[in-house]
C-alpha cells in the first residue's frame, strides 16, 4: 500500500537550467565552462520524488509549481544523470515527455552543498533499493525437505562404554585417597597412668631447672613411688 504514495526525496528552491552546445566528442564529456554559466536559460525548482521503485526529478515553475520537464531515472550513475569534466556543481540530465521523446540539457547549482545534497540522494536510494532486492531475494520461500524415515528405514546409534571408576587402594581413603596417621600414644607412668608427653618448651625449661632454677622446682626430678608421686601426675594433666 505504502508503494503507491510519492516519496519526496530532495527538494531544492534553486536550480539553473541550460541549453547545451553540440558535444565536441563522446570521449571528451560536457564541460560547464562552455554554457555560459551567467546566462541561464531558466531559474526552476527542483524536485527529487520515488513511487515504488521509480525515482523522477522534476522541473517545475518556482511560484506555480507547473511541471517544466521531467527526467525518470533508472540507475545512478548513469546514462540519465552525467556529471561534468571541470565542475562538481553541475549536471547533464536526460528529459523524457509522455510520449518517450528525449533531449538533453544542463542543469547546476548555485551552492556547492545543493550539489552534494543532490548526490547523497539518489545514492541512498538506490542503496537503500538494492539492499531491499538482496533481502527478499534472501527470505524467498523454501521448498520443504523431507527428511523422516521412509517405510522399513531404520538407524543405528552406538553409544561409546562408559569408563569405570578406579577402586580405591588398600591403605587408601576414598575421599582423599591417603589415610592419617596415628595419633602418638602415651607412655605410661611409673604410677600405671599414661601420660602424654611434655611440650618441646616446658622440657627445655625442666632443664632449666635442674641446674638451680627454682621457679620449675616441683618439675625438677622424675616422679618415685612414693605419695606424692599420684600428686605430681596430676600436675602433668592439669597441665596438659
Amino acid at each position: 500500500m505504502d508503494d503507491d504514495y510519492e516519496r519526496v526525496l530532495l527538494v531544492k528552491n534553486q536550480c539553473f537550467v541550460y541549453r547545451l552546445p553540440p558535444r565536441p566528442s563522446v570521449s571528451r564529456g560536457y564541460r560547464a565552462a562552455d554554457w555560459k554559466l551567467d546566462e541561464p536559460q531558466w531559474t526552476c525548482r527542483m524536485r527529487i520524488v520515488s513511487k515504488s521503485e521509480k525515482v523522477v526529478i522534476k522541473l517545475e515553475d518556482k511560484v506555480s509549481g507547473n511541471l517544466f520537464a521531467k527526467a525518470p531515472i533508472d540507475t545512478y550513475p548513469g546514462v540519465a544523470i552525467e556529471s561534468v569534466s571541470d565542475s562538481s556543481r553541475y549536471f547533464v540530465l536526460r528529459i523524457m515527455d509522455d510520449s518517450g521523446r528525449t533531449a538533453f540539457i544542463g542543469v547546476g547549482f548555485q551552492d556547492r552543498g545543493d550539489s552534494f545534497d543532490f548526490n547523497v540522494a539518489l545514492q541512498d536510494h538506490f542503496k537503500r533499493a538494492k539492499t531491499e532486492e538482496e533481502c527478499s531475494q534472501n527470505t524467498a520461500p523454501q521448498p520443504n525437505l523431507n527428511l523422516g524415515l521412509k517405510e522399513g528405514q531404520t538407524f543405528t546409534i552406538k553409544l561409546g562404554n562408559k569408563p569405570s571408576k578406579p577402586r580405591p587402594k588398600a591403605g587408601q581413603s576414598p575421599g582423599t585417597g591417603l589415610l592419617l596417621p596415628p595419633p602418638p600414644r602415651a607412655a605410661p607412668n611409673s604410677t600405671g597412668l599414661l601420660i602424654a608427653p611434655p611440650p618441646a618448651n616446658v622440657t627445655k625449661q625442666t632443664t632449666q631447672s635442674s641446674s638451680g632454677s627454682s621457679d620449675w622446682g616441683e618439675f625438677s626430678s622424675a616422679p618415685s613411688n612414693s605419695g606424692n608421686s599420684s600428686s605430681s601426675a596430676n600436675q602433668w594433666m592439669q597441665f596438659q
